[in-house]
């Protein structure tokens, strides 16, 4: 079964926007689970422009799926994975003044770095994950550094999809083959919606997990939380007529 992490970084950006604590962030990953999301995603950054670092330590009690904490692993971000024990850490090489993510590791030349850093959360019993982008030199040398999975950065799958869906998803196809062959667990996300996820799962159906949350906040603003998340799982579930 492919798990889905509901990323809820938006909701801070909420709360944030006017002060106090409305939306309570707390809650709503409380929500999103006893809803049957398989997991809470957050990705502090140093600004603290959504999800803040207190956050991510009041959630790690009540996140009672998996806890998966995305980030640039500074000494800041590593001495909040050493607090919180999250079930993963996604290791993402985004800027600080990045608006999002838009890129993976360039595993290559970060050898050494990611090495010595996934060899420190797998000491401490984290699962590890290196967004990437579907390049295979990229995963070989990320089988190389010891990481246990990798995110697929779906941003250029999900921009290509509504041209030529084919041609879109084929890259990831490989990357996530190659990866399997390798022995890697292999997640998804970025960019991720109704309109996609069928089709990415349909054809990869061994992905461990996606991390999906701008559009899934955004579609909740129409049809409510507990309806989207049922959606999305519904995505993830391959068609009698297709089994």
């Amino acid at each position: 079964m492919t798990k889905l992490s509901v990323n809820i970084n938006k909701v801070a950006t909420i709360r944030n926007s006017r002060g106090g604590n409305i939306p309570d962030v707390i809650q709503v990953a409380i929500d999103c689970q006893s809803f049957g999301a398989n997991g809470i995603t957050v990705h502090p950054r140093p600004d603290e422009r959504h999800i803040r670092y207190a956050d991510v330590i009041n959630l790690q009690a009540k996140v009672t799926t998996e806890f998966n904490i995305e980030g640039n692993p500074s000494p800041e971000f590593i001495d909040l994975i050493k607090k919180t024990r999250p079930s993963q850490v996604t290791l993402v090489p985004d800027a600080h003044d990045a608006i999002t993510s838009d890129a993976g590791w360039d595993t290559l030349a970060n050898q050494e770095f990611l090495t010595e850093v996934v060899a420190e959360f797998k000491s401490m019993g984290i699962r590890t994950s290196i967004f990437i982008d579907p390049i295979p030199e990229m995963i070989r040398m990320a089988s190389k550094i010891g990481t246990d999975r990798i995110e697929l950065y779906t941003g250029p799958y999900a921009e290509a999809f509504t041209k030529d869906k084919e041609k879109a998803i084929a890259p990831f196809i490989e990357a996530a083959t190659l990866a399997k062959k390798l022995g890697l667990g292999v997640n998804a996300g970025h960019d991720l919606n109704l309109d996609n996820l069928s089709y990415l799962y349909q054809n990869i159906p061994w992905l461990k997990e996606v991390s999906i949350g701008h559009s899934l906040i955004s579609d909740a603003l129409y049809m409510g939380l507990e309806k989207t998340i049922k959606a999305y799982k519904n995505c993830l579930i391959i068609p009698k007529s297709d089994v």
